[in-house]
């Protein structure tokens, strides 16, 4: 499949590509194809409250996941809601990792360091590895034992505050939980020869029967998965390793032998767009006109093309 954007009409064409070859595509998940998790005011409320409080001693009972549930979306969090917005894409565990440095920073905690508060602000501005930073072994063993904990609370409080009623309506009507036009869009790459990937920052495990999180998602939604089908895989990262989204693409053009130049990157969040920028690949972000902070980063990153679906009758002619 070849895609010129250079008489495009019903897109907004920031960059122009001209007769691009493309053999696969890489895909976000939440917010790019699925509605089922309304994850910022979850993750603005976990964040929040672990940037203030710290981590609770009962931090995975039910006691402390139900009140976090409570909370969630009852009022403004100005800083967390902001940062929701900014690190959309990043590795969930990241997020978890940037509240628990930010108590120290805040608290003034035995960890807090000029280094801690550097990567404070890189993971602000979408950075994800920091091994060349000599922080003290005991904080980065915490770290590791940590943000784990605390991303299965935030797993626990969405699925209830949530996902798991979505999931259970979009099983029976999945088009209410569909971007516009996403799966029509899925099959019309797949007819034509594209391979299309599912890529997320969260944990990916098909070790499990039946299949939960992220990959039951996909799979309630109606999408078939594996070698030859619409989605050919799901990939993200385990629960004992943080693997960027970024890094899951570089590692997937690698493994799949193909140049930047001919994927093509789908997506709302910083991370893949920003991914895909540096492979050299066609990026299409999807985004509400009303996302206005959204667009101007995502046009500050370089993207090529701009849609609010996949509805417009004028999308698949720049194909």
């Amino acid at each position: 499949m070849v895609i010129n954007t250079q008489n495009a009409s019903g897109v907004e064409v920031i960059n122009a590509v001209q007769n691009r070859k493309i053999v696969c595509a890489f895909h976000d998940i939440d917010g790019t194809h699925s509605l089922i998790r309304n994850w910022p005011p979850v993750m603005s409320r976990v964040l929040f409250d672990t940037a203030v409080n710290g981590i609770p001693k009962n931090l995975t009972s039910e006691e402390n996941i139900n009140r976090l549930v409570s909370l969630c979306g009852v009022e403004p969090l100005e800083e967390t809601d902001k940062f929701c917005i900014e690190s959309a894409g990043l590795s969930a565990l990241t997020q978890m990792e940037w509240a628990i440095r930010r108590n120290q920073e805040l608290k003034n905690g035995e960890y807090s360091s000029e280094t801690n508060s550097k990567i404070i602000k890189l993971i602000w501005n979408g950075e994800e590895k920091f091994e060349d930073f000599n922080e003290p072994e005991e904080y980065l063993s915490y770290l590791k034992e940590v943000t784990p904990k605390l991303f299965w609370v935030y797993e626990q409080v969405l699925n209830r505050f949530c996902r798991d009623y979505n999931l259970k309506r979009a099983k029976q009507s999945p088009e209410e939980f569909l971007v516009k036009g996403s799966k029509e869009f899925m099959e019309f790459l797949h007819s034509n020869g594209v391979k299309n990937y599912f890529v997320t920052g969260a944990v990916v495990d098909k070790s499990i029967t039946p299949p939960m999180g992220m990959y039951e998602e996909v799979l309630g939604l109606g999408f078939e998965i594996g070698e030859g089908k619409v989605v050919e895989d799901i990939l993200g990262s385990t629960w004992e390793e943080k693997i960027p989204k970024d890094e899951v693409m570089f590692r997937l053009v690698k493994e799949l032998g193909v140049s930047g130049e001919n994927v093509l990157v789908v997506g709302d969040g910083r991370s893949e767009i920003s991914a895909g920028v540096k492979l050299g690949a066609v990026t299409m972000s999807v985004l509400p006109k009303t996302a206005t902070r959204q667009r101007e980063l995502h046009k500050e990153l370089g993207t090529n093309v701009i849609i609010t679906d996949y509805s417009s009758k004028e999308l698949k002619k720049i194909f």
